[in-house]
């Protein structure tokens, strides 16, 4: 077959891609069915751009997709790669090979393998800043418990784990630094507007008295302190970078406009 295809594992089907998108999961609308029951009716795209292709994601499975077995939102495919939607495997072909010498072949922020288990938690936590409502936080542990019916002591577990592999330093608002750099590695997509409506309301930041999405809290002052003219010593009042250049420098300079406002 000539051009990029993929090809269903379990059946041996093979379907070429199509110029622009592929889409695949389990309804009867998309281009590539797969019938498993882990598998949602609209899983994941399958993106071509010239010779390239990227496979994408939707975030509206707790599945998720892999790529050579690991757990991925977006990434550039290469001959002979393994597709996960769920438990159904598929590989793709036809996609012309390149030779990109190591020293000029960008950089991207590698985001770490994470357990089914783990992007449940992620998702869980970042609902609420993917959701329509306005000024709110991110989900707590026990929130979080709750949606994934399990125990809190658990949820704080994997919490403890995450902020290890995503390097959040200890301090505050540490589960909301955790938020946004998911979200800006895009890890987690918006919830269809199907569960938006049937999720329940959540508590507004003013009444957890935590950071608003994108609105960050006025930084606190500092008690005023000797100047060089008062003891001869030069002292230092600078309180740090602010909220915009932590956040664009988790998210890679970009800002998606989604997020959580931190101090």
């Amino acid at each position: 077959m000539e051009g990029p295809y993929i090809r269903i594992e379990e059946t041996g089907e093979v379907i070429p891609l199509a110029e622009t998108v592929t889409t695949v999961g389990r309804g009867t609308g998309v281009d590539v069915r797969l019938a498993d029951p882990t598998v949602s009716r609209l899983h994941a795209e399958i993106v071509r751009h010239g010779p390239y292709a990227y496979v994408a994601d939707l975030g509206l499975s707790r599945n998720g997709t892999r790529v050579n077995g690991r757990l991925v939102a977006r990434r550039v495919l290469d001959e002979g790669d393994v597709l996960s939607f769920g438990a159904a495997r598929c590989r793709v072909g036809g996609i012309p090979r390149e030779d990109v010498a190591a020293e000029v072949e960008l950089r991207r922020s590698a985001s770490p393998e994470l357990t089914r288990r783990e992007h449940d938690v992620l998702t869980s936590l970042c609902r609420p800043a993917l959701s329509d409502e306005a000024f709110v936080a991110p989900a707590t542990a026990r929130e979080i418990a709750a949606d994934l019916v399990v125990t809190e002591a658990a949820v704080k577990q994997h919490l403890l784990r995450l902020y290890q592999k995503f390097r959040i330093p200890e301090g505050p608002n540490r589960r909301v630094r955790l938020a946004n750099e998911v979200i800006a590695l895009g890890l987690v997509r918006p919830l269809p507007p199907a569960e938006r409506a049937d999720y329940p309301p959540r508590a507004t930041t003013a009444d957890r008295g935590e950071p608003a999405v994108g609105v960050p809290p006025p930084r606190r002052r500092e008690p005023d302190r000797p100047t060089a003219e008062a003891d001869g010593a030069v002292v230092g009042t600078d309180g740090g970078p602010g909220v915009g250049a932590s956040l664009s420098r988790a998210a890679g300079g970009r800002s998606s406009g989604t997020g959580y406002g931190i101090t």
